[in-house]
């Protein structure tokens, strides 16, 4: 990427940051993405795929080769807390927290890339997703017929990563994100006033036992060698602080690499909560929700992507995943493909992901784009 075109997205990504879309809500970035590419001669874009997803094809005639490159979109309902940030999001409330701002701005500078080169044959798709943050993005794409109204072969994606030196790409062997599911336990019992509580069931004192029990499932049921997270984030119980609530709600997240612990703690979780709820005469309900699966790489794709990082950029193959989700799971699950992370420089200062000091390293576009291209190219080639 030569300075000029790292001008030009540089500033489409302060845009971006600028003007950011919550999930759900990207209409005007999807409009930003499809002006952006009529600008650089894409001629073939659609919108309004599962939502405000954007797909754009890029085509040259001789070769049958079809690879698919994915930028996630959206932003993330937190406050931006740098003041002194030139380029500082403009809506209350809502900023680009986890760098979708960058990858965005990062495709549109591999479709650049991409039109500039003439030696590739074949027809890269472009895939801009909406809703990656918990709104179901990848699943409304794939419903709306992303496969197969935009048929290709492989596809590719990937996140920046602070922590890991700025433009380094790591390759993850298999597991690189884990499946994640929200949960909520709810118990119920029989309100009643504080000072009289030998006439009241207090699910109170449930949901107090089942904090302490829910998080010791993977202390104590989980192999020590596989990976697995129960986090109780937030409790909603009771009207008055001199009554029993009648119910007292637990809500919070369950992680894993390998479907068996999965599997696990949902069964430990509602024998917990169950067992919990005969101890202290209460009932207990328990809501446990999936919402995306392991992001594993395809063997062959994430050889080709380790291939095009050490041909563009700094290569690591030595990363552990992580226990954080990303629904470019869902699309491993239609077509073969990888996800990688490219770094984001230090993590000090608030820099890590979805925090609200966070801002992406325009200095990484670069790498970034040509990650992106040079995958394309190799598959088209048949590379791997």
């Amino acid at each position: 990427m030569n300075e000029d075109l790292h001008r030009r997205v540089t500033a489409w990504r302060r845009h971006l940051h600028a003007h950011p879309g919550l999930t759900l809500h990207e209409g005007d970035t999807a409009a930003f993405v499809s002006d952006r590419l009529r600008e650089l001669g894409v001629a073939e874009i659609e919108t309004g795929i599962g939502g405000h997803g954007v797909v754009a094809t890029l085509r040259r005639a001789g070769g049958n080769r079809a690879v698919g490159l994915r930028a996630d979109m959206d932003a993330l309902p937190i406050q931006e807390a740098d003041e002194e940030l030139p380029h500082r999001s403009t809506i209350p409330g809502v900023m680009h927290a986890c760098g979708h701002d960058g990858h965005t701005a990062a495709l549109l500078g591999a479709a650049a890339l991409l039109l500039q080169d003439p030696s590739w044959q074949g027809t890269v798709r472009l895939v801009f997703q909406p809703a990656e943050e918990g709104g179901g993005g990848a699943r409304a794409m794939i419903a709306d017929g992303l496969f197969r109204r935009f048929p290709m072969d492989r596809i590719f994606g990937w996140h920046n990563w602070p922590g890991l030196p700025a433009g380094t790409v790591a390759v993850h062997d298999s597991a690189v994100m884990a499946a994640g599911a929200r949960f909520e336990v709810a118990f119920e019992g029989h309100a009643g006033h504080a000072a009289l509580p030998h006439l009241t069931r207090d699910p109170m004192l449930g949901a107090g036992h089942a904090i302490v029990a829910l998080q010791s499932i993977v202390a104590r049921g989980v192999d020590p060698l596989k990976a697995g997270v129960v986090s109780v984030t937030m409790a909603e119980a009771g009207e008055a602080q001199n009554q029993v609530p009648a119910r007292a709600t637990l809500r919070g997240t369950a992680r894993w690499l390998e479907t068996p612990v999965g599997e696990l703690i949902e069964r430990r979780m509602r024998e917990v909560a169950h067992g919990i709820a005969a101890a202290f005469a209460l009932e207990a309900r328990v809501d446990f929700r999936v919402g995306v699966p392991v992001t594993a790489n395809h063997p062959r794709e994430r050889d080709l992507a380790a291939a095009a990082a050490g041909a563009v950029t700094q290569l690591r193959r030595d990363v552990p995943p992580a226990m954080t989700g990303e629904d470019f799971s869902h699309f491993l699950h239609e077509v073969p493909g990888a996800f990688v992370w490219i770094g984001n420089g230090p993590a000090e200062g608030g820099r890590e992901l979805h925090h609200p000091n966070y801002d992406f390293n325009d200095a990484v576009l670069p790498a970034a784009s040509g990650f992106l291209a040079e995958a394309a190219r190799r598959a088209l080639a048949g590379d791997a």
